[in-house]
């Protein structure tokens, strides 16, 4: 019975229910009102404002929209009104016939075939009746550069198959680069049919249908043997939905037809560049830059309107133009064949206040930060007084002078002293760091003069230059012997290295630092910058930066040509390296640039190893990057990809895992696939890995992580006596704070050293085994090299490799 007045106290088995939890609030109005928005009044007033009928006709109507653009962006495409409809033929196989399909596409008996300029192979067709008007080019899959250009430029692909085996080898490698790049719309197309045998045309089909079902997601196949099968196919490409890719819908771009070279007053070599094209994409703008595909950026100094070639109504055409309204009047053509011999038209010029500026650098200032400098006199006077106040202790014999005494070369002298190691490339270009001396040699320069003078010439045959073939074949198998190696020990002994004898481990890891926890130790991305980071531009925000140009981009209205138009751009200081390519066949693909994006700054971005790429791949190992539109040549680094503040350095490119590519490049605003290729000794290009951007952001900090291991001498419960790790006791007193731990799962600390020779006394957490090795993790920042260049040379024509490895495994030192 409860006693009167007291208060009733619940039990322990009373039920608890869960309180509420708000979560997020997610509303402009909750960040106003600095509380939770009710959901029911909200609820309530879009019920008021939109019945069911009404968000019935609502999504009506965005259905119809969405649908009246896919429809106005087919009938614009090839058109009158647009640019005519840019197909790139692709061979996938070595057996198909590609003239022969050329010429099958040309055999419209109502259509105008004009072959095309010097440069790609290619022709046009204009055909009135259906009013579309097409380019075709034909591409050469042996140079993957140029199938590489034209895919990011082309409006579809036609693939050309072999009607028994597909694609072969490099066919297969071509898909690989062009599914990694980014994909337009494409069609698929079979050739040659009728010459395989009646019996086996049904099950090559069969098997056909199945191999293309594994590769391509949409899987249509058309017959091209015929005149009918090329109409049927041409409707086709007409008539179906077009891929977008993203780099390309936010950018003018323009596929070069002619290209003719101006050369400047001051050099023969560089001059103006004078390329015609149709515009694509978006309007182009004079002021803005323009990057022209594997040469780099340049400006534009006029733009010129010539009368369209490939015009279904030439009159029409420049009536259009004149409607658009531009500062230069333009006359309306006549239809005879001498419009093309009138002088183009200046459609607008560049104008100096508004045009963007090349500088892709910041140029530091050296007295920025400083309160003084000294001078260069200073700075020799400071050098010479050094030398003179340093002093060298001799045994020398008694009654020497001090003279004579300069003139004793002490063993100690003459042999080594301690290197710098202020170079950031430590580790990665050699594995075997303990050597840090440099040394002095005291031979005479005479002696080589005087060999040298009694030198002669000689000729050599034919079996000594094959000799030095051979020793040129086995300097290159020995290095990717060597790199064999060093990725095997990587992955069995990740980050492990020797500490050396001969130098102090406190002088040789200065630079490193330890870390009581990777993840929530702090470190500052502003630190011991190197000099190539005050060239650098760098956002506040990249994000936000990103959202602002494109919806600047979404809002304004661009003074420029519009998209269709036939133009002349004339840009200017081109090297004339890039109208000799054109005139080789090679692609000629102009790309105008966003604002910022002609600028340098770190780059990331996420790459991941293709299936059947075995070559190791070192940090900091020269690539061709093609990322986006750009091509170009850097050597990046590779990092893990987690979320966290500080991310581990990886040695080699794994096969198992997505890694980070960190390199100094233009700035790219994200989505833009990558692309990584290797450079063979023999000229040809390997992919190596494919990715996308994923920001630029030069305070991402890389570590690189260095682990000293020792070997317990003698165990005490949870102490134990440790050797090996260290080899002088001011290394073991330098290293007392950092943490120990094991390889089976301990942790540790050093108490105090042990004699002279590097043992010391460490506790631990639990018994240590005699067989656990004991380890100590170092961390040191690491940045990528300065080696972008812009320029790459074309590979030799690609011929696959079938590289066969030891099953045995590669024999460690």
């Amino acid at each position: 019975m409860v006693a009167p007045g007291a208060a009733h106290r619940p039990g322990a088995l009373k039920q608890q229910n869960k309180p509420h939890k708000g979560g997020r609030h997610r509303g402009e109005s909750a960040r106003r009102q600095g509380g939770r928005v009710p959901a029911k009044p909200l609820s309530r007033r879009r019920r008021r404002e939109l019945s069911k009928a009404d968000r019935r006709h609502q999504a009506l109507q965005l259905r119809r929209q969405r649908k009246e653009a896919v429809l106005a962006e087919k009938r614009s495409l090839g058109s009158k009104d647009g640019p005519p409809h840019l197909v790139a033929v692709v061979p996938l196989h070595a057996g198909v016939a590609t003239q022969s399909a050329v010429q099958l596409l040309q055999s419209d008996v109502a259509a105008v075939v004009r072959q095309g300029e010097p440069g790609p192979q290619g022709f046009a067709l204009l055909c009135p009746r259906s009013k579309q008007r097409w380019c075709f080019v034909a591409a050469n899959t042996g140079n993957f550069h140029a199938v590489l250009d034209l895919a990011k430029v082309a409006d579809t692909l036609l693939f050309v198959l072999d009607p028994v085996e597909g694609w072969d080898s490099s066919g297969d490698y071509c898909l690989s680069c062009l599914f990694a790049q980014g994909l337009p719309s494409y069609a698929l197309a079979v050739q040659g049919t009728a010459a395989v045998p009646l019996k086996k045309q049904v099950e090559a089909k069969k098997r056909l249908s199945k191999a293309i079902e594994k590769r391509f997601p949409e899987p249509r196949l058309f017959p091209l043997n015929t005149e009918q099968e090329s109409a049927l196919l041409l409707r086709h490409l007409a008539t179906q939905k077009q891929r977008h890719l993203a780099f390309r819908d936010r950018r003018a771009y323009l596929f070069a037809h002619a290209a003719s070279f101006v050369p400047s007053q001051e050099s023969s070599l560089v001059g103006t560049l004078k390329v015609s094209g149709y515009v694509r994409g978006r309007p182009l703008d004079v002021n803005r830059l323009v990057h022209i595909v594997g040469h780099g950026d340049f400006q534009l100094s006029q733009v010129d309107a010539p009368p369209d070639p490939l015009a279904l109504n030439p009159r029409a055409a420049s009536s259009r133009q004149l409607q658009k309204g531009q500062d230069m009047v333009l006359e309306e053509e006549p239809v005879s064949g001498a419009a093309e011999m009138e002088e183009e038209k200046v459609l607008m010029k560049a104008d100096p206040r508004r045009q963007e500026s090349l500088q892709s650098e910041v140029m530091p200032d050296p007295m920025e930060g400083e309160q003084t400098w000294p001078t260069e006199e200073e700075l020799k006077e400071a050098e010479e007084a050094l030398k003179q106040s340093r002093k060298v202790v001799k045994k020398v014999p008694k009654g020497t002078s001090a003279y004579q005494a300069t003139w004793i070369v002490d063993e100690e002298e003459g042999g080594s002293e301690e290197g710098d190691d202020d170079d950031d490339d430590d580790d990665m270009e050699s594995d075997d760091l303990m050597e840090e001396t440099v040394s002095q040699d005291g031979g005479s320069s005479d002696g080589e003069e005087l060999a040298e003078d009694e030198c002669e010439t000689m000729t050599v045959p034919e079996s000594v230059r094959d000799e030095h073939y051979d020793e040129k074949i086995e300097e290159d198998e020995e290095e990717m012997l060597a790199n064999y190696r060093q990725q095997r020990l990587d992955e069995m002994f990740p980050d492990e290295m020797d500490t050396p004898r001969d130098v102090s481990a406190r002088v040789r890891f200065q630079k490193y630092r330890g870390l009581k926890s990777f993840r929530t130790s702090p470190w500052d991305p502003k630190e011991n910058l190197p000099r190539d980071y005050a060239r650098l531009f760098q956002f506040q925000d990249f994000s936000r930066t990103r959202r602002h140009v494109f919806r600047q981009l979404e809002r304004e209205e661009t003074d420029g040509a519009a998209v269709g138009w036939y133009v002349t751009l004339h840009v200017c200081n081109v090297p004339i390296l890039v109208l000799e390519s054109f005139q080789q066949g090679m692609p000629l693909v102009l790309f105008s640039l966003l604002p910022h994006e002609q600028k340098m700054s770190v780059l990331n971005f996420v790459v991941r190893r293709p299936p059947g790429s075995m070559d190791p791949v070192k940090a900091k190992e020269e690539l061709i990057v093609h990322c986006g539109f750009r091509r170009f040549r850097a050597s990046p680094l590779y990092s893990q990809h987690s979320s966290a503040d500080k991310h581990k350095l990886e040695q080699f490119l794994r096969p198992d895992a997505a890694l980070v590519g960190t390199l100094y490049a233009p700035i790219t605003f994200p989505p833009a696939s990558v692309l990584l290729f290797k450079q063979r000794s023999n000229g040809m290009h390997d992919l190596v890995a494919t990715g996308s951007v994923l920001s630029v952001d030069p305070d991402r900090i890389i570590t690189k992580r260095l682990v000293l291991s020792g070997h317990p001498f003698k165990i005490f419960s949870k102490t134990a006596v440790v050797r090996y790790m260290f080899f002088n006791r001011e290394d073991v007193l330098w290293f007392k704070p950092v943490e120990l731990r094991t390889k089976w799962g301990r942790r540790g600390h050093i108490k105090e050293p042990l004699g002279t020779h590097g043992h010391m006394k460490c506790h631990f957490d639990g018994q240590l085994k005699s067989q656990d090795t004991v380890l100590m993790s170092l961390y040191k920042r690491v940045f990528p090299k300065w080696t972008h260049d812009p320029y790459v040379p074309e590979p030799v024509p690609w011929v696959r490799r079938e590289r066969v490895l030891p099953s045995e495994e590669i024999e460690m030192d």
